[in-house]
């Protein structure tokens, strides 16, 4: 993206964000981490790092392009899913898991922090700042566009939102295994029903049931792949896909599972590897025909490692009934995160956090194509969502 300078950046961000807002529009949010970098393998904090960013993506220009900015509390750690989006496209709410330790500025602590932004505001605007639990991470909104559910990594927790206009309120927690059990990412049905917790310390993914506001762990777990945080539900509401990072400390390669929904109680039925380590990203396509997956395949590991590649892998994996095969792939940047589809899912894009960029990929149902065209951040996309609709 070019760079403009003083007030025609604000007038760039104040057209285009009300672009955004028009009938035929889609966005995208990313949430961009800059605190911390990677050197050589290691995860290091930046000293006095400039505040984390929120970058609005038209994804209905060619190529996408950010469109609007505001400062916001975020976090690479964690499922890149920190973001989510109310159905009308006019509240963002993001999450953070870590921020940068006060009594040892070289350290990160964890976080609780939830920022509410209006993305109808030219230029968008953070109108609240709410509390969940301790690693507070994973996020997602129902259709219904009235309830928040987020998934502390520390507590073992899930914070419950309620939305109302421009309004959002707590209204309660419900324990989902503890800090033993650890969390990740909470993903909510099309019917605004159930959800799935992922338990990163355990390797379950745990059920919710949802009445209104009333969310009830309902003590049913099912076990898919260790260290399990990323998950996804179809649009359908028939299944859900979850991912696995064991491979992240050893190198062993990971995998992803198929979670049938259309059965009682649900359950996993189908596994597939991912043909490299960390199923870091992962979004079911807007038709439910595929899985995108970003896999860091050792891109985030130290050159001198027997496990470092010098890319990291998108793979598409389709869904056939209660089965999972790979389909395509392509090589991707470093430490990269989340992926997104367009609303036709056409375009995907796929974020690095070291290049600080999205990278811009064309999917026709079976050729994924890497199209070379570049979305630059300000600071690495640990997170990107569309709104679930």
């Amino acid at each position: 993206m070019t760079r403009l300078k003083g007030a025609a950046v604000a007038a760039a961000l104040v057209v285009g964000v009300g672009l955004a807002q028009g009938a035929e529009a889609q966005i995208a949010v990313s949430a961009n981490d800059n605190k911390v970098v990677n050197v050589n393998g290691t995860v290091k904090v930046v000293p006095n790092p400039p505040p984390d960013t929120v970058a609005i993506i038209d994804l209905n220009a060619s190529p996408p392009r950010v469109i609007g900015e505001v400062q916001a509390p975020n976090s690479v750690g964690g499922p890149p899913l920190s973001v989510a989006i109310t159905p009308d496209e006019s509240l963002a709410l993001v999450t953070a898991s870590n921020k940068v330790d006060p009594s040892d500025p070289t350290k990160q602590t964890p976080d609780n922090r939830v920022s509410v932004i209006d993305l109808k505001a030219s230029p968008p605007t953070v109108i609240a700042t709410l509390e969940a639990g301790k690693g507070a991470a994973g996020i997602s909104i129902n259709r219904q566009g009235t309830l928040a559910l987020v998934s502390n990594m520390v507590d073992g927790t899930v914070s419950v939102f309620a939305i109302q206009g421009r309004a959002v309120r707590p209204v309660g927690t419900v324990e989902v295994g503890g800090e033993k059990a650890g969390g990740g990412m909470v993903a909510i049905t099309p019917d605004g029903k159930t959800a799935l917790v992922s338990r990163r310390n355990d390797n379950r993914i745990s059920i919710l049931s949802i009445d209104g506001t009333k969310v009830e762990y309902i003590k049913r777990d099912m076990i898919a792949g260790v260290v399990p945080i990323v998950l996804d539900i179809a649009s359908n509401g028939d299944f859900a896909v979850v991912g696995s990072l064991a491979g992240s400390a050893t190198g062993d390669h990971d995998s992803v599972s198929l979670i049938d929904l259309t059965v009682k109680p649900p359950r996993v039925v189908d596994t597939i590897g991912v043909l490299g380590s960390t199923a870091e990203g992962l979004k079911i396509s807007p038709d439910g025909s595929v899985v995108a997956i970003v896999v860091h395949n050792g891109s985030n590991r130290a050159k001198e490692s027997p496990f470092y590649n010098d890319a990291g892998r998108l793979l598409m994996v389709r869904v056939t009934g209660k089965t999972l095969s790979r389909v395509a792939e392509a090589p991707i940047g470093h430490w990269s995160q989340g992926v997104a589809f367009s609303s036709d899912g056409k375009t995907i894009l796929v974020g690095n956090m070291i290049e600080k960029d999205y990278w811009v990929f064309e999917w026709n149902g079976s050729r994924l194509r890497a199209t070379g065209q570049r979305v630059k951040m300000n600071g690495g996309p640990a997170a990107i969502r569309t709104a679930d609709k």
